[in-house]
């Protein structure tokens, strides 16, 4: 048993037949970030869930060489927990999840939190008011509100190829890599040149033998202004935290102000980031050829845009091959691709990403009515504010619907979330209330606005990403600036949500509820 377990298994809570105030579901950021909220705000009649053996998420399981964010550390971290600590500007991921453990650490979290609980599916028991949540090893959690944070990076999509599994070699997917394999010397294929193959190419190709990659679509591509912090500005933070405070709000409004040349379609606003890129990429490559492999052909900000400053060099290399051909299939000896060359591999690498659900649940999950949220997102997720949706009551998603980060950081968009979430929590408790749940008229008048906005981004321009449903629509991310958004939710407003007694009647939002509401709002700030 690895130290992270012992810890785990020492914290965890007994379980008993109470029933939870809050039921948190996912220890990375958002769910991580939640409970702490709810201790600060005194409640402690709650438990976070989570598969793994510690806090951390994605952090946690993606172990992959050169795991790093792209977004900068001061503003990747939590706005209350600034840290003096970081290495680089851009963090790695084992510093990443060390910052977590920290804030969990700091913030005494571990007494609150299960690990090694699979979550199942939850169902919501009307008479009660009720979520009852099942576990895979049948245990039945109990709890008036369930927040779910199981973000959207938590399980590996494998490609369908045809003969995967014929392979003699090793076969790693990148969100689940196995260290025990030795790549020294060996022929290695790497399938996938987005975010995560632009970083473990890099990370690799001094080992191997020679590096194969495969690219079925080029990126655009930003140089990573990555810099080492030096001890004496550390030192500087550690005396002074209200620098970092400072540097997060810089940073902040930097990519605020980027947010038009990411999110909106129009020329205007593509042409200078897209001759940024293209300038980058000649003052880099010089063989026309490569250069040509390396372009992207469609508008920049499509999909997701990358940061790295050596995928370049790692591309001219003599022991790395880019293929840009299709794969046919995959054999004993390596990988055909469509002109039937077979490329001899020893190892393949699969840097293809995660299964990300823009359409169906992210477990089963049965409302109100014995409403199914499979069925009722078949055709795409969809809630108010990505945080409720009806016939659901008491249930609360965080970084869900329409609230992905397509400029900043994710984080921006939890924190803001977890305050709307506390104020819902809040206010239910304070009124005595069953039940809140979303109306329909108000969340569908916030998808019409959303369908409506996102016709303008460049994420409808054309191309074929992970932002988008399959019938094309973006269910994924926000399509405005976060700023916006997060006065959007600044203050729970009752009157947008059917509010139920312990009689099971109806009541309606006063006065006095939005002026109780209105002091929750201001006891976030």
């Amino acid at each position: 048993m690895t130290a992270k377990a012992k810890i785990a298994d020492k914290a965890t809570p007994q379980v008993n037949n109470e029933v939870l105030e809050v039921a948190v579901i996912g220890a990375g950021f958002s769910g991580l970030g939640m409970g702490i909220r709810l201790k600060r705000a005194g409640v402690k009649n709650f438990r976070v869930f989570d598969k793994g053996n510690d806090v951390g998420g994605t952090w946690r399981d993606n172990t992959y060489p050169g795991c790093g964010c792209d977004v900068k550390s001061a503003l990747y971290s939590y706005s209350f927990e600034p840290w003096a600590e970081w290495s680089n500007a851009y963090a790695k991921q084992g510093e990443i999840h060390q910052y977590i453990r920290h804030c969990a650490k700091k913030y005494d979290m571990y007494p609150y939190m299960q690990f090694n609980t699979e979550v199942n599916g939850a169902h919501y028991n009307e008479a009660d008011g009720i979520w009852e949540i099942n576990t895979a090893a049948g245990e039945t959690i109990r709890a008036r509100n369930v927040v779910a944070a199981p973000g959207p990076f938590s399980e590996a999509q494998m490609p369908n190829i045809s003969g995967l599994d014929t392979f003699k070699g090793e076969k790693i997917h990148t969100a689940r890599w196995d260290h025990s394999i030795d790549l020294k010397g060996k022929r290695v294929g790497l399938i996938g040149t987005g975010a995560t193959g632009v970083q473990v190419g890099p990370a690799i190709v001094d080992q191997v033998k020679h590096l194969t990659v495969f690219q079925r679509t080029a990126n655009w591509i930003m140089p990573r202004l990555d810099r080492d912090i030096p001890e004496e500005e550390k030192v500087r933070y550690r005396e002074k935290p209200q620098r970092m405070k400072a540097a997060r709000l810089g940073n902040y409004w930097l990519n605020e102000l980027t947010a038009p040349f990411l999110i909106l379609k129009y020329d205007l606003f593509k042409s200078q980031p897209e001759k940024i890129c293209r300038s980058y990429l000649n003052r880099k490559v010089r063989d026309e050829a490569l250069k040509e492999k390396l372009t992207p052909t469609f508008k920049f900000g499509c999909k997701r845009v990358l940061v790295s400053s050596d995928w370049y060099p790692t591309m001219q290399r003599d022991d790395v091959s880019l293929v840009t051909e299709g794969i046919s299939r995959i054999t004993e000896k390596g990988i055909v691709t469509a002109d039937g060359v077979e490329h001899e591999l020893d190892v393949i690498i699969f840097a293809t990403g995660y299964v990300v659900r823009k359409t169906g649940a992210p477990m089963p999950i049965i409302g109100r009515n014995k409403q199914d949220l499979n069925t009722k997102w078949s055709e795409g997720a969809e809630a108010y504010q990505g945080i409720a949706t009806a016939d659901f009551p008491n249930l609360y998603f965080l970084v869900g619907p329409f609230t992905g980060p397509g400029h900043t950081s994710v984080i921006a968009y939890s924190e803001a979330q977890i305050d709307y979430v506390w104020q819902a929590v809040e206010f239910r408790r304070q009124r005595g209330l069953k039940s809140i749940s979303v109306k329909p008229s108000v969340e569908a008048k916030f998808v019409k606005t959303m369908d409506a906005r996102s016709e303008h981004t460049v994420w409808k321009s054309g191309c074929e990403s992970w932002y988008l449903s399959p019938n094309g629509r973006n269910n994924t991310l926000y399509p405005g600036f976060n700023a916006e958004y997060r006065m959007r939710i600044a203050r729970f407003n009752p009157a947008d949500y059917e509010l139920k007694n312990t009689q099971d009647k109806t009541v309606r939002a006063s006065v006095a509820d939005q002026l109780s509401t209105g002091l929750l709002a201001l006891k976030t700030v």
